[in-house]
């Protein structure tokens, strides 16, 4: 597997609860941010007549699969054709942050006005940092945009540059999707165009043919 953190970072209503050319995804766990999303392969479906098939993305957590034609989330599948495109945005928890910064200050001006005693000061600051990191960190919000309907929004907990990369991954194979469905549309117009054609040129001979037969009567002998 190739590792993620060689590859660019990507760009980034309400959101539901907790959800290039990709060879592999891979974490990146670290002890004090929790777990992260990591991606490998995973059979899925045939590949796209005509284009080169791409590895299947699924997450560890199950929350995210990715094949060519298909991107499932929480186990609700959309087809890449049907969505315009994804983004991800990192979403602070406000009330807790609020209250972490809140508590924080006034458990500190307690202890500057002596009304708290050493000891209940650091744990009263302790349990309202971890608060206001707690709110400060989130959840990574995935909206889907799909064309002609409304858009869809998952909550994806962990750390965000990893969902950056497989959204940018999702945005790269619905481009890709797209273009080769306009491409077969083109073809099959141009296809449609020449029969047309064909046909009025052979109905425009026939024309000139019978035209030809009224001028040039038999004669009787």
């Amino acid at each position: 597997m190739n590792d993620l953190e060689a590859q660019p970072p990507a760009e980034n209503a309400s959101v539901a609860p907790e959800q290039l050319s990709g060879a592999a995804l891979v974490p990146t766990l670290t002890a004090a941010s929790g777990p992260t999303p990591a991606f490998g392969p995973t059979p899925g479906p045939p590949p796209i007549p005509g284009l080169p098939p791409l590895p299947p993305l699924r997450s560890d957590d199950g929350r995210v699969v990715l094949t060519d034609t298909t991107l499932t989330v929480r186990e609700q599948p959309f087809l890449l054709l049907e969505l315009e495109r994804a983004e991800l945005t990192p979403v602070r928890w406000i009330l807790w942050y609020l209250l972490g910064g809140l508590g924080l200050a006034f458990v500190m001006i307690a202890f500057l006005q002596n009304w708290l005693h050493t000891g209940p000061a650091m744990l009263g600051m302790a349990l309202t940092a971890l608060l206001l990191a707690y709110g400060h960190r989130g959840t990574n919000r995935l909206r889907l945009h799909r064309l002609g309907r409304e858009m869809v929004n998952f909550a994806l907990p962990g750390e965000t540059p990893p969902w950056q990369r497989l959204t940018a991954e999702v945005n790269r194979r619905i481009a890709r999707v797209h273009d080769h469905a306009a491409r077969e549309a083109a073809a099959l117009l141009a296809a449609a165009d020449e029969a047309t054609r064909q046909a009025a040129l052979a109905a425009q001979a026939a024309a000139e043919a019978d035209e030809n037969t009224n001028n040039n009567p038999l004669t009787v002998n």
